[in-house]
């Protein structure tokens, strides 16, 4: 009967979107949350939740860590109730103490967001919040607990069953192609021309994955240059008076760039699913394609080098890339993974570090972060399996002869000109 209330009301908010006027609600937040747990009527909890929605909405930073705290420390879970209900599954097992179990292990806070969530157009407030809770709550902060709970619903609405793959061209709609130009984390767009020469040029392909309850906001996108041959320069991609090419002629799909659009949902994981997708239907529309690779940028390759007393400006472009190999294939975070962000997510996808080229990305931004190197990884569709479980299990990173053949003799960076 829930669903199918919520049904009925998501159904007359489209079809009737007005909205009488509600005479002001004078309760406190915390009568609001009650009422919204307790088991009212539908149209009641309904008129709660978006009266929380919306009074969230206008508060300060002040009064959101102070909702955020009410969630933490009173709507916890109760670990006597916790304990009692497994001595009773282990004393009895069976689906009643097994529920009760369940009930008793899940705080109230996470029942609290899904009735948010029943309200239309919610999912997109909630991620919002959650970015908030992020953004005002340091991680060892007790309260930041709370996160573990969006994060945990989130990962279920986001799954990947539920995302639509689009592809975003010229003709896609304006407010989509203005977020696009909003959430362009890696390469700037600077323009409306800028961005034309990204998505409309026969081949340039971008494609992003929607959630049908945030249907003009995409959640991470991909933008495509489909080449002959493997490129070693951004620039060269993006030029303004470069030379289009035909789509049906290319060899190569270079993903130069993946951004993350919603802050809100930091930590889910989209890319892996999103690069597997958008394989699967480019190799459908241009069977020759044959190579997947990426251009990557090494964003955390010049704070390293400051750390290890190495001078870009010593370097040359050999040296440049000796000292990426080595930043790449042996500088490790805690637990073993590679202290590179963008090396974790693309080999932990089972990509293959290919080939490191200097001079690559010559913005500001690449000099800054990476003095101008940047990265293919190699996307072997009959390898893929076999490198994410290396990696998973063994942490080994799937490189190339060519990138090891660059690592210095004794595994480390030579502090040239240091």
């Amino acid at each position: 009967m829930s669903i199918l209330s919520d049904v009925l009301s998501t159904i007359l908010e489209r079809r009737y979107p007005w909205q009488p006027a509600r005479e002001a609600d004078h309760r406190s937040d915390e009568a609001l949350i009650a009422d919204l747990l307790s088991n009212a009527g539908e149209v009641s909890g309904l008129t709660s939740a978006r009266e929380l929605l919306e009074r969230y909405a206008a508060k300060d930073d002040a009064a959101k860590i102070a909702f955020f705290a009410y969630l933490a420390e009173r709507l916890d879970i109760d670990p006597e109730a916790v304990r009692s209900a497994l001595d009773a599954y282990e004393a009895e097992p069976g689906p009643r103490s097994y529920r009760a179990f369940l009930e008793a292990a899940e705080p109230p806070r996470q029942e609290l967001v899904r009735r948010l969530n029943r309200v239309p157009g919610a999912t997109a407030r909630l991620v919002a919040m959650r970015e908030d809770l992020l953004r005002l709550l340091k991680r060892d902060d007790p309260r930041a607990a709370l996160d573990q709970d969006f994060r945990h619903l989130f990962q279920s609405w986001f799954n990947r069953g539920f995302l639509v793959l689009r592809p975003v061209s010229w003709e896609s709609p304006a407010q989509i192609l203005e977020k696009i130009i909003a959430y362009e984390a890696v390469h700037a767009i600077d323009s409306w021309n800028d961005l034309r020469r990204r998505v409309e040029p026969t081949d340039r392909r971008c494609f992003a994955f929607f959630h049908p309850a945030m249907p003009d906001e995409p959640v991470i996108f991909v933008e495509v240059a489909l080449t002959r041959g493997i490129p070693g320069s951004v620039q060269g991609l993006l030029a303004e008076d470069r030379e289009e090419g035909e789509a049906a002629e290319a060899d190569t799909a270079v993903f130069y760039s993946i951004s993350n659009c919603q802050s809100g949902l930091a930590g889910i994981s989209f890319g892996n699913s999103l690069i597997k997708q958008v394989v699967a239907d480019l190799s459908a529309e241009l069977p020759g394609l044959r190579t997947f690779v990426t251009l990557s940028p090494i964003p955390g390759l010049r704070s390293w080098m400051d750390a290890e007393g190495i001078d870009p400006t010593r370097l040359d472009d050999e040296a440049l890339r000796r000292t990426a190999a080595s930043y790449l294939l042996t500088a490790k975070r805690e637990g073993g993974m590679p202290l590179d962000p963008v090396a974790r997510f693309h080999l932990g996808n089972g990509a293959q570090l290919h080939a490191i080229h200097a001079n690559a990305d010559i913005s500001a931004k690449g000099r800054a972060e990476s003095c101008g190197a940047m990265v293919n990884y190699l996307y072997d569709l009959g390898k893929i399996t076999q490198n994410h479980e290396g990696f998973a299990k063994r942490q080994e990173v799937a490189a190339s002869d060519a990138v090891r053949g660059l690592l210095p003799r004794n595994g480390r960076a030579r502090k040239e000109g240091a």
